[in-house]
């Protein structure tokens, strides 16, 4: 039995010695792990903004007098030269003096010379449309045979938009410019020294002698200035209209990101009210900055950043002047790229650096970087597809440091 014994005593030694050797062997450190791979990659600039109606009118009294109860509110609908905004009511002989007269003859004169000036250039927005249109389309067919770019053919879509755009607020102009010639033409009628009429007595002559204002635009109203009956100075303002679906968005970034941005650069709308966010193209980076004070007291130089609309006007139907939005300008994207989570990113000896996994241990790599956002960044060497990074890796991982992936 000597030798039982013996075997016994060696293989309890034994399985003391392998118990010994596994507690003084490292334990692995728990870890989340990512794999690289290929994929798009967005940078965008990203900051708050707000809605703004394109074209507003304000609607001021072209002659001085009793202003009738305005019985309008905002958001009404008016249609132009058919709405009836308001009526101006004479108030004493001043409507009827010389001087008066002369001060309408010469309102009739500039409101002739704005629809003189107006006109052309009407003629010369309807022109580059018409140009922009056919360089679009062909553009579109060469497109189809592969013998243009999809980045010219983009070009050549906002520089379309921009000319509708520019015809649409030509026309505009017209539009008001006839609109302030008739009440001009109007207000030189009822101030007229020629005119034998005596101040008006009664009610049905104060009608003849009143002087009312068609809404100029079809639209909305957005404001109301003058509710109330009062008597009125030329000049004064009544009300102002617009147009709610006609909407463009103002964002002021940072002069050092406004550089970076591209014309035409696509916009994502976010946070606007919606499920889903609105697209959008950037139409102008305004060419001046200012000066802004940040919720920090810092002094910070702003630019404004004017985005159109690219969804209709149906898909934001509740959207209005002056809303908030959060814009993602984006100024680089790629559908193929090979990225890394920034959160795999740390700093080592001024240079970028990860830690890969290599025989279940974390293996200290230096990467180049490229283009980045909060979430990714573009590898441009260091990395290889597949690779395994630690993500957030703390004081206990280092180079050498045995890992385990967290829940495997």
């Amino acid at each position: 039995m000597t030798w039982l014994r013996r075997i016994f005593l060696f293989l309890v030694i034994g399985g003391v010695i392998a118990a010994l050797a596994m507690a003084m062997m490292p334990k692995p450190v728990l870890v989340d792990i990512a794999i690289i791979e290929r994929g798009p990659l967005v940078v965008t600039i990203s900051d708050d903004g707000r809605t703004r109606i394109r074209e507003r009118y304000v609607v001021s009294a072209p002659l001085g007098g009793r202003l009738v109860r305005i019985s309008l509110d905002p958001g009404d609908q008016v249609i132009a030269k058919e709405t009836l905004l308001t009526t101006i009511e004479p108030t004493d002989p001043a409507l009827l003096d010389p001087r008066a007269a002369a001060q309408a003859a010469a309102l009739v004169k500039a409101a002739e010379a704005r629809v003189s000036l107006a006109n052309p250039r009407l003629e010369s927005a309807r022109e580059a449309m018409n140009l922009q249109e056919t360089e679009f389309g062909r553009l579109q067919k060469l497109a189809e045979k592969k013998a243009a770019a999809t980045q010219e053919l983009d070009k050549q879509e906002v520089a379309f938009h921009q000319a509708e755009n520019d015809y649409s607020a030509a026309k505009f102009e017209v539009e008001i410019a006839e609109f302030e010639l008739e009440q001009a033409k109007a207000a030189m009628l009822r101030t007229s020294s020629t005119d034998t009429t005596t101040t008006p007595d009664s009610a049905t002559e104060t009608a003849e002698w009143s002087f009312p204002i068609k809404s100029p635009v079809s639209g909305r109203v957005l404001r109301v200035f003058q509710e109330s009956a009062t008597i009125v100075s030329a000049g004064d303002r009544i009300l102002e209209l617009g147009d709610p679906t006609d909407l463009e968005v103002e964002v002021d970034v940072l002069s050092t990101d406004a550089v970076r941005i591209p014309a035409g650069a696509r916009v994502m709308l976010k946070e606007w009210g919606g499920d889903q966010p609105l697209d959008a193209r950037v139409r102008l980076v305004e060419p001046a900055a200012f000066t802004k004070i940040s919720a920090l007291g810092i002094e910070e130089q702003r630019v404004n950043v004017i985005i159109d609309f690219i969804d209709p006007p149906e898909s934001r139907p509740l959207l209005g002047d002056a809303f908030r939005v959060e814009a993602d300008i984006v100024r680089w994207e790629s559908d193929d790229v090979l990225t890394v989570p920034t959160g795999a990113l740390f700093r080592e000896a001024d240079q970028w650096a990860v830690f890969v996994i290599f025989e279940d241990k974390a293996t200290l790599r230096q990467v180049e970087l490229g283009h980045r956002n909060d979430d990714d960044a573009e590898i441009l060497s260091g990395l290889e597809q597949g690779d395994s990074v630690i993500l957030y890796p703390g004081d206990r991982v280092a180079a050498g440091t045995i890992v385990q992936q967290r829940g495997s």
